[in-house]
């Protein structure tokens, strides 16, 4: 797998640039707007800990490249997404840490964000599978990678902890080298029909 570097993606009216200090108050903004730091599911922070989230996103390079999710035209922060996980000797990565504010919540951008980071991650870094992963009680998230085609390989127990301290079941997904031309031709297909 080719080294990651810090790639700018765009597609669609979306740019996902490496997330860096100067998106704060736009993370912040993405954040509030839905409250998503409420919902016990997801990772997203508290408008006080954007700063952390992002100081520590930065920090775990190279083993997780944080985006922020922005509009093209505006610069305006949307959201974020991640490769992590990344396993250079496998040729594997993991897409997550993905949020967005709720405004742009079942629009195109997540399926955008999507393709871009799945052809970059075959295309251009040569991965053999991409990964996904998410709490058992997400059932939105679960739908929305099952939609894009991955296949779930199966359901970690008791893997990990919430935000709220409990402990959650974690469902594993992927998208192997073979399986993305056609899962490619599905997303621009959804793109292309609005």
């Amino acid at each position: 797998m080719e080294d990651l570097g810090l790639p700018t993606l765009e597609l669609n009216g979306v740019r996902l640039e490496a997330l860096a200090p100067h998106h704060a108050a736009g993370l912040r903004a993405a954040a509030e707007d839905g409250e998503l730091w409420r919902l016990r599911v997801t990772s997203v922070p508290e408008p006080e800990q954007v700063d952390q989230y992002i100081f520590k996103a930065v920090e775990m390079r190279p083993q997780r490249l944080a985006f922020a999710v922005l509009d093209a035209a505006s610069g305006a922060v949307l959201g974020t997404s991640s490769y992590h996980d990344i396993v250079p000797a496998l040729d594997r990565l993991e897409i997550g840490y993905t949020w967005y504010a709720r405004s742009w919540q079942r629009s195109h951008v997540n399926t955008t964000c999507k393709l871009l980071l799945l052809t970059h991650a075959f295309e251009t870094l040569g991965s053999a599978v991409v990964g996904f992963r998410t709490d058992n009680f997400n059932f939105a998230s679960q739908a929305a990678i099952a939609r894009l085609g991955a296949k779930l390989d199966g359901v970690l127990r008791h893997h990990g902890l919430r935000r709220d301290d409990t402990v959650r079941d974690t469902h594993m997904y992927s998208i192997t080298r073979g399986e993305w031309p056609e899962i490619k031709a599905h997303l621009q297909y959804k793109l292309r029909r609005g």
